[in-house]
């Protein structure tokens, strides 16, 4: 059984902070590079779009019984082999548990550059997500 309402209230936290993240990506690089609270506000706020990806694989593998992950990178993989997501983009999206790694345990100095980068170039990815995750919800 698919533990709905854990998921739904997921999807419902990272639209929130999608739109947070596609407010943030109206502005210039320098503000990034300068501002240390934006800074700050927008490398949270994919910290927390990424772990709420992370959490709903999580749910969803523990529900439908699935291998077990070793790691978060393995959550994603485990969608696409499944047939949760499509593969083709559970393997673009994978790599953005790396990122993730890097925001929250700043084992090297953040990239700001990157940080645009995903900014500007890879929210629509959160989208794709989260439409995948309630097509899959309202077919089982």
């Amino acid at each position: 059984m698919i533990d709905r309402e854990r998921i739904v209230a997921r999807l419902e936290m990272l639209k929130e902070y999608l739109d947070i993240l596609k407010e943030c990506s109206n502005e210039n690089f320098e503000r990034l590079k300068k501002d240390k609270i934006f800074k700050g506000a927008v490398e949270r706020y994919f910290q927390l779009a990424v772990e709420c990806v992370i959490d709903i694989g999580e749910i969803l593998i523990s529900n439908l019984k699935l291998r077990k992950p070793e790691d978060a990178r393995d959550v994603i993989d485990i969608l696409g082999e499944s047939g949760i997501i499509p593969d083709d983009f559970a393997y673009k999206l994978g790599p953005i548990t790396g990122f993730r790694n890097i925001l929250v345990h700043n084992y090297i100095r953040v990239n700001q550059e990157l940080v645009y980068k995903f900014l500007k170039e890879n929210l629509t990815d959160f989208d794709h997500f989260a439409k995948y995750i309630t097509q899959y919800l309202d077919t089982t």
